[in-house]
């Protein structure tokens, strides 16, 4: 935004405006990919290819954002922390890299999907029954018997899991040891060496069938048939999987999109949060202080937007005072219905509600700073392409830190912690929608947008929480003012 602290605040608001309408024009194709010889995505004078579309040259930048932005249920759901989690899944490492080396697949690898699928945990079970994911690796009862040749009786092993539960409450160390060495050897799959090296059978079987590392890996959660599937919709098989999941969209390579939206079950993320396991173990052998204070940060919201805009390195409104001086400066810019209309979007008539109570306007509280305000046309442009329907309701935008502890006093919901309202970088989305379509389009752009790590949302009882991160200024067209 420095390139307009010459201008006027009129000159300046014109501008960003202009930029913006010019920005949903292009927004479809930047998410969705597109002719490669369309307008870049800024239209001044700079020529810089658009930041979003799948190119094979920004493989490793999508796959690095990806696993940044599923990163967070890893460390919500970790038990007892990252850290934790990360110091019992280190414990298997000689384990860990026998497997591996048998089978020649990665260390690494293999180890962060113990982190992601166990929490570094042998006796993990996914039901009571053992019939599903069960051990280190959670191998399905079905796949150790079938595919791996593993001794599988998941029956016997829920008669000695009573009696080990009973010798653990009784404090019986002895017989604790002698029953979970029972135990693995009736089902094998509670055994962490037997687990690894099966699991890393598996990973040389999905590599022999699909023949790159990346498609290996994406298949354990997947299934290799399933992969497949998708590879054929897509029209090739030859592909890196950052390509079949960036490059399929409900407007492009519409087929290979519906196979992985269709199994419902995050395999379609599967690699990037295993990327974000990796970088999890990184940090625990080489930074511990700075995955303490990621998990924090990881663990302080619902999301990981505070991770986007931690607190204390990101400017906060005190008052409408200093609002309206952010949208003098430009620092903000106000929503202007009928530019959000143009969108795909409409402000709701509560936004703001509660400032005639604090002696402002509405209009005070209707405004984002510039990169959030493109992504959230960005998001209604196409949400609007995809579903055809339109407007989404915008429910909340800019709020300074007085109208938050108002709102605090009226609405239990409303957080009395750092609001991220109050930095200008979040805005709420109502949770009604005009079709099934449009609520499908809205999470599918929710959850791209997430996995280029330039959002970080939550579901709220009755709207979509949205925090943008300041990467976003990619999407805003650059002006050159000379």
């Amino acid at each position: 935004m420095r390139a307009f602290t010459l201008m006027s605040s009129l000159a300046r608001r014109a501008i960003a405006l202009v930029a913006i309408a010019a920005l949903s024009a292009l927004a479809v194709v930047a998410l969705f990919g597109g002719d490669a010889g369309r307008p870049p995505l800024q239209p001044g004078a700079s020529s810089e290819a658009d930041p979003l579309a799948y190119t094979e040259d920004r493989e490793a930048q999508l796959a690095a954002a990806a696993a940044r932005g599923n990163a967070h249920i890893l460390y919500a759901k970790s038990p007892g922390g990252a850290r934790a989690s990360a110091e019992r899944t280190a414990r298997f490492r000689p384990l860990v890299e026998a497997a591996a080396s048998t089978a020649g697949v990665d260390a690494d690898t293999l180890e962060a999907l113990v982190l992601l699928e166990s929490a570094g945990r042998p006796d993990a079970v996914a039901d009571a029954r053992l019939q599903g994911a069960v051990g280190l690796t959670q191998i399905l009862a079905e796949t150790g018997r079938n595919l791996l040749a593993m001794t599988v009786d998941p029956k016997g092993a829920r008669a000695i899991g009573r009696s080990l539960a009973r010798a653990r409450r009784k404090g019986d160390v002895e017989l604790i040891a002698r029953l979970v060495e029972r135990r693995q050897r009736v089902d094998e799959r509670f055994d962490p060496q037997k687990s690894l090296a099966a699991t890393a059978r598996y990973l040389q079987i999905a590599r022999k069938e699909l023949e790159r590392e990346d498609l290996m890996v994406v298949s354990y959660h997947m299934g290799i048939g399933n992969l497949q599937s998708a590879l054929r919709a897509y029209g090739e098989d030859d592909i890196s999987y950052t390509r079949l999941y960036f490059d399929s969209t409900p407007l492009k390579h519409v087929a290979a999109y519906d196979k992985l939206a269709s199994l419902g079950d995050d395999s379609s993320t599967y690699l990037w949060r295993i990327g974000a396991a990796r970088e999890i173990m990184r940090l625990y052998r080489e930074d511990p202080d700075q995955l303490d204070r990621i998990s924090e940060l990881q663990n302080n919201k619902n999301s990981a937007e505070e991770v986007l805009h931690p607190r204390g390195q990101t400017d906060q409104f005190e008052s409408g005072e200093d609002i309206r001086g952010a949208y003098d400066d430009g620092s903000l810019v106000a929503l202007s219905r009928g530019e959000l209309l143009k969108s795909g979007l409409a402000i709701d008539g509560g936004m703001g509600e509660l400032a005639p109570k604090i002696g402002e306007r509405l209009t005070t509280y209707r405004g984002l700073r510039g990169p959030a305000l493109a992504m959230l046309q960005y998001i209604g442009t196409g949400v609007e392409a995809i579903s055809k329907v339109k407007p989404l309701r915008v429910t909340s935008s800019v709020r300074d830190e007085r109208y938050q502890r108002l709102l605090v006093r009226r609405n239990r919901q409303a957080t009395r912690r750092y609001s991220l309202h109050t930095t200008g970088w979040t805005f709420d989305i109502l949770r009604s929608y005009q079709t099934r379509s449009q609520a499908r389009a809205f999470e599918f752009m929710l959850g791209r947008l997430q996995s280029h790590n330039l959002i970080a949302w939550v579901r709220e009882p009755a709207a979509i929480h949205v925090t943008v991160s300041s990467d976003a200024q990619r999407l805003v067209p650059r002006v050159d003012t000379g």
